[in-house]
C-alpha cells in the first residue's frame, strides 16, 4: 500500500477503531449488544459504538458492570444518566504509507507464551492501564532482550483487513537511547505494509519523546482523535 490518502474505507475504519475492529477482525472475541460492542476486560477495557452521540442505555448495561471504567476513541455515546464520560486530551492519530529503513540492532524476537509475563512486567513499568492478561492475544508482539531481560516491545492491537494498529511501542528505562523502539517501529511499520494494511498509532500529545520519534521516522499526523473514559455509576 503506497497511497498517501487512505480508501475512504479505511478512513471510516480509522475514525472510528474500538468499533471498527470489534466488527471485523475481533468480531470473534467482541461482546456486542446492538449498536454497541467491546472487548472482554480480560483482553482491553475498550468499549465501540456505531455513531456519535446515539442513546444506547440499555445495551450498555448489559456490556458495563456497575462500577466498571471502559474507555472510547473517536465515537462516543450520549452518557445515560448516572453514567460519567469524561474527555481526555485527544489522541495523535498517526499512518505512515511508505517503508522505512529498519535500523541494525539487536535481533528482533517474536514474543509468545513463553514470554507474557515479561511483556506484562515490563508493560506494567512503562505502559500501564490499558495491557491486560490477554491483550497479547489481539495481534502479534515482536521484542529485543539484552542481558536475558525484554528490553523494548511492539504488538499489533486494532485493525480491519485493510488498516493495523501498532500498539505497546515501549523500552524499559534501562535501555534508553539505543533506538530500539525505532528500529521495531521500522520492522512492524514494513511488515504492515507487505501484508497490504496501513500501518497506524495513537500517542498522546503529553508524551513528546513518543511523539518526536514517529515524526522523525516520517509518520504523518492524521487527525486529533477524541479519547473518554465512560464509567457506569
Amino acid at each position: 500500500m503506497t497511497a498517501e490518502i487512505p480508501a475512504r474505507r479505511v478512513q471510516d475504519a480509522l475514525d472510528n477503531p474500538f468499533w471498527s475492529s470489534l466488527r471485523s477482525l475481533h468480531r470473534g472475541i467482541a461482546l456486542q449488544a446492538g449498536d454497541v460492542s467491546r472487548y472482554p476486560a480480560e483482553y482491553a477495557p475498550f468499549l465501540g459504538v456505531a455513531e456519535e452521540g446515539q442513546r444506547v442505555e440499555a445495551e450498555l448495561e448489559a456490556l458495563v458492570a456497575p462500577a466498571e471504567s471502559v474507555y472510547l476513541i473517536g465515537v462516543a455515546p450520549e452518557p445515560p444518566p448516572g453514567w460519567r464520560l469524561d474527555a481526555f486530551r485527544p489522541l495523535a492519530q498517526m499512518i505512515r504509507a511508505t517503508p522505512l529503513p529498519v535500523a541494525d540492532g539487536p535481533e528482533i524476537l517474536p514474543l509468545g507464551e513463553a514470554h507474557r509475563a515479561d511483556v506484562l512486567a515490563l508493560t506494567a513499568l512503562v505502559y500501564p492501564h490499558y495491557f491486560r492478561a490477554r491483550t497479547m492475544d489481539m495481534g502479534r508482539y515482536f521484542g529485543i532482550y539484552q542481558d536475558g531481560r525484554l528490553a523494548a516491545m511492539i504488538g499489533e492491537r486494532l485493525g480491519t483487513g485493510e488498516c493495523r494498529e501498532m500498539s505497546a511501542i515501549c523500552t524499559h528505562p534501562d535501555f534508553h537511547g539505543r533506538g530500539y523502539a525505532g528500529r521495531l517501529t521500522a520492522m512492524l511499520t514494513n511488515d504492515t505494509l507487505a501484508r497490504g494494511a496501513l500501518p497506524f498509532l495513537h500517542v498522546s500529545h503529553e508524551n513528546p519523546r513518543a511523539l518526536g520519534l514517529y515524526e522523525r521516522l516520517g509518520f504523518r499526523h492524521r487527525r486529533d482523535i477524541g479519547f473518554w473514559s465512560l464509567r457506569r455509576g
